[in-house]
């Protein structure tokens, strides 16, 4: 199957992008068209192409009009609104209105528009319409109309939602398989609801027609299938049969040859059937002629059967990193300790200055660590704000790695921050859900959220008068260790970093044991000053037992307090070995439109685990707001980070920030390069660093299980190829410079990176330095 890369409208400039759009649409015999007045904000088109001349297409953008480009297309169209509501007009007339969930089927042979009056998500499938016309009667047309409340249609609706949500990564087996099925039920929906206004005795003809043709489709492989036998147990005479094709332009023969040929042209591309030998596929469909029935394929089709079956491209293979499964068995509930009580009902839990909730001024804030200022391994629209403020306002934000556990003493014992959030006793536990997963454990018992999402965020911040569309620019002032306050440890900060199960490097250990864990402490200056960090002691990760009585063997859950009794600290290790410290924020993220609880590993479009060191001091990170308010959240703190992330995670470090929080409103903005920005960007004194993923909007590109699929699907690959069309268009808006020019430039002062193959959606950057646009860059 051949099939198109998916075209999100935003990689291209803003200048550009209607044009685009259009030009896409033509691919598909369709012309769009906005409102009056309206301006195009965003469009994405996905198109699989079947070599059975079929295709499917996922459009989603906003109000518009469609009609075909030209009378005489070979397709009908049927299509599926997820969400959406419209107007269907057949040859300039209105037809009927339809809503989220609706079915509608439309001939290009008969003029016909369809209208969409807010944003849409509109699932297309184009399909030969010999499929449909020469088994519905005589009209040489298939009826426009929006789908009732038939039997047909109702079974079709689930098959096209489903394959709506999952089609990003529906395999050809699949897609072939749905297109043979809602090609079956339109068929038979149209029967019910469209049948022609005629006699008695046409309406008769045409119910007997649709039974024929039924009892044919059931006996297809049955060789010497003749008008006879269908005669015989329709208790209908074989010339009134034949009379009936008649009145389709065709004999009995030819309508059963047809429909053999079109089961073997599925088969042959058909991944499912990959084992089998054309000699097979065509005696599984009736011709048990090897033969004949290459003879009669390539006649009707002007292709053999092996050259057909060439065109099927090979399988993906796929990557599995950690993160919410797909298919899991249930484990029991296990009891779980009564939601943790607020800090007046619980006797030595520091208390803490309340937070500030609304801002008249833009003015300068303190957003301080506690439970009540942090969510723990997840994002989500729905989570109320913990400080208001406006465009121009400073926060020192204070933030803690989910790993301070890993040495109590050194990164939480004496801190009433840390402690209000890491406190797991027996009895009780500070932040019970950690992660995005189910709170009672019900998958693997690990604990509240299950660990499907690990980092600790403060926030989120609702930035006043951020609406979507809009950009929200995070100005990082100033990053400090959060020093120690043991007194054991004065003067010192300390971090950990884990070489983990997910990491890139776990299947590729060469000593034993093969699959070990291990934590590094590493430690630094409490005033960040002397620019390095040096390893204290290593251990390697022992089977570990939570408060609640749950057994950790591996890395598996966040915040599990390490038991030092049970592990084996080996020190003198990396001597003499200094880690430069690039003090960052791993994770900054405003919150996804798409869901409520979204896993914080998988960076996207909304920034989140991006793991790039250089969103540290003195650098603006650009995020693009969906949701009222952009809902700030910033975590995952860092001291120091390779490209790469190579062990899984960084040197993981709590820091506490001053950051400005800029809004530029869309099209009002002076930095013109912001407007449609898909994916963050960050901007350093002598560099601009442009981001891709394996899935910039995994959220939307992988379905219903984009949270588990990201983890299996993401590659290198995909993710440079998305750094270089955001660098792309980057370019060609910031600077003004053609397509040509840009990629020369790319390929000869611009440089890619690899951020981060951690985070279950893999990251690739593009490093611009501002160096080389002396002239016009300043």
């Amino acid at each position: 199957m051949n099939r198109a890369v998916p075209i999100s409208i935003n990689a291209f400039p803003a200048s550009k992008q209607e044009a685009v759009w259009r030009e896409t649409l033509a691919s598909l015999a369709l012309s769009g068209r906005l409102p009056k007045d309206a301006a195009f904000h965003f469009g994405e088109i996905s198109i699989k192409r079947s070599p059975t001349q079929a295709s499917f297409a996922l459009l989603r953008s906003t109000a518009q009009h469609f009609s075909a480009l030209s009378t005489g297309e070979r397709h009908v169209l049927i299509g599926f609104v997820n969400y959406g509501r419209g107007h269907l007009t057949d040859s300039g007339r209105r037809a009927a209105e339809f809503a989220d969930g609706d079915i509608w089927v439309c001939d290009p042979m008969t003029p016909f528009s369809v209208q969409f009056r807010n944003d849409f998500e509109l699932l297309l499938l184009q399909v030969p319409r010999e499929r449909l016309t020469g088994r519905l009667g005589r009209a040489a047309t298939v009826p426009t109309l929006v789908l009732g409340g038939s039997v047909s249609a109702a079974a079709a609706r689930p098959m096209m939602r489903a394959l709506t949500a999952n089609f990003a990564v529906t395999e050809d087996g699949d897609l072939m398989a749905a297109e043979t099925a809602i090609t079956e039920l339109m068929l038979s929906a149209l029967l019910a609801e469209a049948r022609p206004e005629e006699d008695n005795a046409t309406q008769v003809q045409a119910a007997h027609y649709a039974r024929v043709c039924a009892q044919i489709e059931a006996r297809l492989r049955e060789p010497e299938l003749s008008v006879a036998d269908i005669a015989k147990t329709e208790g209908l005479s074989a010339r009134y049969i034949q009379r009936l094709f008649e009145g389709q332009d065709r004999s009995f023969s030819d309508y059963v040859r047809h429909r053999r040929l079109e089961q073997c042209r599925r088969d042959l591309v058909n991944p499912e059937h990959a084992d089998r030998s054309i000699a097979e596929i065509g005696f599984r469909w009736g011709f048990p002629d090897q033969a004949h029935f290459s003879r009669v394929f390539s006649a009707a089709y002007g292709i053999s059967p092996r050259d057909y079956r060439k065109s099927s491209g090979p399988a993906v293979e796929t990557r599995w990193t950690r993160g919410r499964p797909l298919h899991s068995g249930v484990r029991p509930s296990r009891p779980m300790p009564a939601a943790a009580p607020a800090h007046d009902d619980v006797e030595d839990v520091p208390r803490l200055p309340p937070l500030p909730r609304d801002i008249g001024e833009p003015g300068r804030h303190h957003l301080p660590v506690s439970r009540e200022s942090v969510h723990w391994g997840y994002l989500s629209r729905a989570i109320p704000p913990v400080l208001r403020v406006r465009s121009g306002a400073t926060v020192t934000v204070e933030t803690l790695t989910q790993h301070a556990y890993d040495d109590h003493e050194r990164m939480i014992a004496g801190d009433a921050g840390a402690e209000s959030v890491f406190r797991w006793t027996r009895d009780y536990k500070a932040v019970d859900r950690r992660g995005a997963g189910p709170v009672n454990a019900s998958i693997f018992g690990r604990g509240a959220g299950e660990g499907f999402g690990v980092h600790i965020c403060t926030g989120p911040i609702f930035v006043h008068g951020a609406e979507p569309g809009d950009v929200l620019e995070v100005q990082i002032l100033d990053l400090k260790p959060r020093a120690c306050a043991n007194p054991l440890y004065a003067g010192h900060a300390f971090g950990s970093n884990a070489a983990a199960a997910w990491g890139f490097h776990h299947d590729d250990i060469l000593d034993e044991p093969r699959k070990r864990e291990v934590i590094t402490i590493y430690r630094t200056d409490a005033a960040g000053e002397s620019g390095y960090a040096e390893a204290v002691y290593s251990f390697r990760w022992m089977p570990q037992t939570d408060p609640f009585g749950v057994v950790h063997e591996t890395i598996d859950y966040p915040g599990v307090p390490v038991d030092h009794a049970k592990i084996v600290e080996r020190h003198d290790l990396l001597k003499g070995v200094r880690v430069p410290v690039r003090p960052h924020f791993g994770f900054i993220a405003v919150a996804p439109r798409e869901t409520d609880m979204v896993d914080s590993v998988p960076p996207g479009y909304f920034g989140g685990n991006i793991d790039n060191w250089r969103a540290g001091k003195g650098a603006s990170v650009y995020l693009p707001v969906t949701v009222p308010g952009a809902l700030l959240s910033v975590g995952d703190p860092h001291l120091a980070q390779g490209d790469g992330e190579i062990s899984g995670t960084a040197l993981e470090c709590s820091l506490t920030g001053d950051i400005r929080l800029v809004l530029h409103k869309r099209g009002e903005t002076e930095k013109s390069y912001l407007n449609g920005l898909g994916a963050p960007l960050i901007e350093t004194p002598d560099a601009w660093l442009l981001h891709g993923f394996s899935y910039t909007n995994y959220l939307r590109e992988l379905g219903r299980n984009a949270q588990s699929e990201v983890f299996k699907r993401s590659s290198l690959s995909r993710a440079l190829r998305s750094a270089f069309r955001a660098a792309r268009k980057f370019l060609m808006e910031r600077y003004g410079l053609d397509e040509d020019e840009t990629i020369s430039l790319m390929s000869v002062a611009v440089d890619f990176g690899v951020t981060q193959v951690a985070d279950g959606n893999w990251g690739v950057h593009a490093k611009v330095a501002k160096g080389i646009f002396e002239v016009r860059d300043p």
